[in-house]
This record gives C-alpha cells, structure tokens and sequence, in this order.
C-alpha cells in the first residue's frame, strides 16, 4: 500500500474483531461475527469444515484484533473501515496491518485514553469477563489502561467508560514496557493452555489461533512484540543453529522440503518435539519432529526471548 493517508485513530469496542481482506470479503455466514455485540462462538460453530478452509483458501481473513486495540482507519466505504493496525508490524505497510473491519466494532478514544503510558491490566487467564453496563467475555491478552483497585476488583479504562475485572484473570504491569520478560520455558508454558483448541485462519484470540497468531500472542504475553506473520517473524529475533534450539524457540518449516516460501512456524517444545497450531480441522498440539513432514521441512529457527 503506497501513498498519503490520514490516520484517524479508534478503538476495537468489540471482545474480537477480525479483520477482512476486503470490504466485501465476509459471507451471509459470517454475519455473528461482524455484528456489535459480536457472537463469536455462533460464528464458529456454524462454520463447517469448508467454511472455514473459505476463511484461506478464498482469501477472505488477515489477521484478528481484541478490545481496546488500536487501529488507523484510513478509508470508509459501506459502513466498513480500512484500517492499520500498529501493534501488529508486517511487510505489508511500515505503519501496521492492513485490512477491512465493520465500522460498528470501532470507537472513537476517550481523551486521555493510553496503553503506552501508565500502568495496564492484561487479561492472562484464557477467557475473563468485563463487568460494566454490557458484561462481555474477553480474550487472553487483552490489555486495559489500570485506574485502581477497590473492592477485590481491577477498575479499568475501556473504550466505553469503566470496567472491572476479576483480579484472578489478570495482572497490573507499572507499564506495557515494564512488562514481565519470560523465559523461552515460560513461552512454551502460556503456550500449553491452549492444547486442542481448534485452529482459526486469520486467529489472534483465545477462540483459536493461526500459526503465527499462536506465536505472536504467546511470545507477546511473555513481554515480546514480534511481527505478525510467519514469514516476517523468521527475518527478525535471534538466528539460532537449529542444533542449537532450545525450548521457546520458534521453528519455521518451508516448501520444498525447507528450501521454498515458509509456510508454518511452531515453538520447539523440547526433546525433539514441536508445540504449535496445525491447519484448519486440527488444534494446538505437541508432537515429535522426528519421521513428520515437518522433520522435513523444517529450515530457520529465531529466538525472542
């Protein structure tokens, strides 16, 4: 994407935004999840098995946001708006993700809303509920400006006023960059909870996961920012010899028998075994390398942390 632009800051007002390839990507199908309130979960359940190789295979998803996400909308047509999405860096655009979200899932920022400055409340459990004038079931990893404590509950900042939180399904952090640096041990541990759940195209939320949304979200929730896809993230982090790879490490597997386009990225678990999210019809899982398509195909591995 080439040319000026002005960026027009919002805020994701919905638990999960997915974010379309175009403005008219989505389906009748798709209808729960491009609707404010969103229903993620009827949406997942009404995608069968080809659906969601749709999701892919027709080019329909990118990527996927969370509550209180920023995001640049640089367009607007038919009630749909194009956005940059900063906090997922990419090839594609210096200024963030590319894509198309229903204008109905973004807010305008309160004044003094911020997430670099501050402390911050990062939802760690799996799902957790916001409790406000609409309660709403959020995603692991997403992130609320702190006000205080009181009463046994985190009051956070949210796009649409205040909210509280269950102080056993989230942290405070003093800032997002004073965040808790986790080990590659620690990495392979936030990526255990989410063993068998199903994998999701596009996937950045604990509903499912793509490959790379599984290592982006996991070294995320460890303190690290790495870019979005998989072909993105092994040009960054640290070259490490892969007999040198130690758990946390992120392995990246190529056509071609490792010498063609990546394909697929997936942390080394340890002893000889790959934590990762497969392919649509199957979910996160731990399997050995060795004898598998992967053993095969594997060609890079990058540390983060």
């Amino acid at each position: 994407m080439k040319g000026e632009y002005k960026l027009d800051k919002r805020l994701v007002n919905v638990p999960v935004a997915t974010v379309w390839t175009s403005y008219n990507s989505s389906r009748e199908i798709d209808k729960p999840a491009i609707s404010n309130p969103v229903e993620m979960d009827k949406w997942l359940a009404g995608l069968s098995h080809e659906t969601r190789l749709g999701l892919c295979d027709q080019n329909l998803v990118q990527t996927q946001l969370l509550y209180g996400e920023e995001v640049f909308v640089i367009e607007e047509k038919d009630h749909w708006s194009h956005v940059l999405i900063p906090g997922q860096s990419t090839s594609k655009n210096d200024t963030g993700y590319p894509g198309w979200v229903p204008t109905v899932q973004l807010a305008d920022p309160p004044e003094d809303w911020s997430l670099q400055e501050g402390p911050v409340v990062v939802v760690t459990s799996p799902k957790a509920l916001l409790s406000m004038d609409r309660n709403l079931e959020l995603s692991y990893q997403t992130t609320f400006p702190f006000i205080k404590e009181k009463e046994g509950k985190f009051i956070v900042k949210t796009p649409e006023g205040k909210g509280q939180l269950n102080p056993g399904s989230a942290v405070i952090f003093n800032s997002l960059s004073d965040r808790y640096k986790g080990s590659g041990e620690d990495i392979v541990a936030e990526g255990e909870k989410f063993l068998n759940l199903p994998y999701l195209w596009g996937g950045m939320s604990s509903y499912g996961y793509d490959c790379s949304g599984f290592s982006y979200s996991m070294c995320k929730a460890n303190g690290y920012i790495i870019p979005r896809d998989a072909h993105d993230q092994a040009k960054a982090g640290k070259d490490i010899p892969l007999t040198e790879i130690k758990p946390g490490d992120l392995l990246f597997f190529a056509y071609e028998e490792g010498k063609g386009r990546i394909h697929h990225v997936g942390f080394y678990y340890g002893d000889g075994k790959l934590l990762h999210s497969p392919n649509t019809g199957k979910t996160i899982e731990i399997i050995p390398l060795a004898g598998t398509i992967y053993e095969r195909e594997l060609c890079v591995a990058r540390r983060y942390w």
